[in-house]
Parts: structure tokens; sequence; C-alpha cells
């Protein structure tokens, strides 16, 4: 399997024994100074990405439709970033997609304060009139945690109000049903799935790569991380080296 998710053709064999979960955080232009730079995508890729599964006769599911069988593909968005919106829905809404955003209850508003931390560029996040518009385009919101925290780091009852009150929070603001979960940084363990799953949540994603059959745990599914292919010398030998 490639290491990260380009184009369906390699995929597609893939792609046939369960449910593909694609992973995204950031769209459009790539600020200068990023760290992260695989977290961006061009529009126009994700715009190629999208057109070529709809051409391919895929349709859009929700995390954890797996059991229901057909052509489909799960997209999802960590952090709730404005770039979604702006070039993400057009391309959505065209090719007749929906797709499930995660939140941070906490920073809606906001920032990435979690990656300006670690000395990452800063990027705004959709606020809540832009949720709503999200929302009444027809898309879906999940939860992130309230802070954006490393799970397995803090205290235990740290770690279950992250993952209640933030289901609260999303639920209070937007009237809307929160039933899907993602970990923070793919940061999990048994201890913090179980929280997840107490705390009414039908699914939760992790950033592990693979494909979801109807024997994956509903709170620890897999998914494939979305990103442009360097076409660079040195990234082509890195590839071809391992």
């Amino acid at each position: 399997m490639p290491p990260y998710y380009t184009h369906l053709k390699p995929f597609r064999p893939l792609f046939a024994e369960g449910q593909p979960i694609l992973m995204y955080h950031k769209l459009g232009p790539r600020p200068s100074g990023v760290r992260l730079k695989g977290l961006y995508i061009s529009a126009r890729l994700f715009g190629s990405q999208m057109r070529e599964l709809r051409m391919a006769g895929f349709g859009s599911a929700l995390p954890g439709e797996h059991a229901k069988g057909g052509q489909k593909v799960c997209i999802t968005f960590d952090d709730g970033y404005v770039s979604v919106l702006r070039y993400g829905l057009p391309e959505l809404l065209a090719n007749g997609f929906r797709a499930i955003q995660y939140l941070v209850p906490g920073e809606i508003g906001g920032y990435n304060r979690w990656d300006v931390a670690e000395g990452e560029v800063a990027a705004p996040l959709m606020d809540k009139g832009q949720i709503r518009d999200w929302l009444d385009a027809g898309q879906v919101i999940g939860s992130h945690t309230l802070s954006h925290v490393w799970l397995t780091r803090v205290p235990l009852e740290q770690a279950r109000e992250e993952v209640q009150a933030s289901k609260k929070s999303l639920e209070d603001t937007f009237g809307v049903a929160i039933e899907h979960f993602c970990y923070p940084y793919g940061d999990w363990n048994p201890r913090i799935r179980d929280l997840v799953r107490e705390a009414g949540y039908r699914t939760a994603c992790t950033i592990t790569p693979g494909i979801n059959d109807a024997n994956t745990d509903q709170w620890s599914l897999r998914r494939l991380l979305a990103r442009y292919q360097s076409r660079s010398p040195r990234a082509v030998w890195r590839r071809i080296t391992g």
C-alpha cells in the first residue's frame, strides 16, 4: 500500500475490501514557514481526487457505515479549518459528497493553538457562523476533544472531560447529534477508547492506516492520509530507499 493517498488507481484493490476513510486537514495555498507541509493539499488536487472518485462510481459514507456495503468512501477533515470551507465545500457539493469535520469546540473561531505552540504557522479555524454554513450545506461535524490534547498523557478524569464535554458543547451550540469522534494526534489506548464509547459516540477514528470492514472495532477505525505527492528528487529517492 502506498504511504498516502494521492489518486485512486493504486488503492482500488484495497478499496474493494472494505470502507476507506480518507483523512485531510488543510486545503489551499500553503503559507511560507509551514513545518507540517503534508497537512496541506491544494484545492486543485482535492478537486481532482473528488472528481476521480465520483467518476469511478464512489458515493459518500460516514464513519462506521462499512457494513452497509456498496462502493463508498468516507471523507474526514481534522480540526475544522476555514480553508476546508473555502476550498473544499464547493468541490464536495459539485461531486455529491458528504464529509465530516472533527471540531475542537474550545478553539472555535480561533486558530491551531496546539500546533503553534510547537512552532507551526497559525491557521484559522471556522467560527460558529461558518460551521453553521457547513451544516446547512448538508455536511457533518464530530468531536476532536475540547482542546486538542494528547488523551493518554493527561489524567484520566481530564481525558473523560475532554471527550464528554466536547460532545455536549457541540450539541448544545449547533443542535445536532454528535455521534463521531476523532483522537487528536491519533493518540489512544483501550482505556481512552472505552471513555469514548461510554460517552455515547458511535465511532472513533485513529490515524492507523488501513481499510475497515464489518470486523473492525467501531472506536478504532483506520484511515488513509491524503496528501500531495512531492516530485522533488530528494523525496523520490527517500521513497525508493524506504
